[in-house]
């Protein structure tokens, strides 16, 4: 399992298909962290291993280290693409880890504003609070992302 998890790391699309092509590989296993193949491919930005992933039945919403899914990962990291694929094939768009983010909280506060704009044309919610009650809006603001605040502020 571990070659899997490596290699879906590094976005070697070509030895996840030859895993992916055995009886024997499960696409669910977990690290030491709870994270899946596919929270990996997300975690790193990587669209091709994701896709070939999910449509080998990865779950789509496997939650790992503090309950994030891979959505939230690759909001996190500012992985448009594969934030685009992860909700086309139905990916909960206001899917909380256990200190309440959303994935448009973790985008918002790492400044990723391609990813933010995209979650909100999704129809993510402005309100949403983490355990903190902060909302994505204040996220933003606390670490100096203004153009993501202007984006923000013009969805209220």
């Amino acid at each position: 399992m571990q070659q899997k998890e490596d290699s879906g790391t590094r976005g070697d699309k070509v030895v996840v298909k030859m895993l992916l092509a055995r009886r024997d590989v499960n696409t669910e296993s977990k690290d030491e962290f709870g994270w899946t193949p596919l929270t990996w491919a997300a975690e790193n930005g990587h669209e091709a291993v994701a896709k070939l992933l999910l449509d080998k039945g990865a779950d789509i919403e496997a939650k790992g280290w503090i309950g994030q899914t891979p959505l939230s990962r690759a909001a996190e990291n500012g992985h448009e693409a594969v934030v685009k694929l992860l909700l086309d094939k139905g990916a909960d768009l206001e899917a909380k880890d256990e200190n309440g983010r959303t994935p448009l909280s973790r985008a918002a506060k790492n400044g990723h504003e391609a990813v933010v704009k995209l979650l909100l044309d999704k129809g993510a919610d402005l309100g949403a609070e983490d355990r903190e009650y902060r909302r994505p809006l204040s996220l933003a603001a606390e670490n100096g992302y203004g153009a993501v605040v202007k984006l923000l502020q013009s969805h209220l």
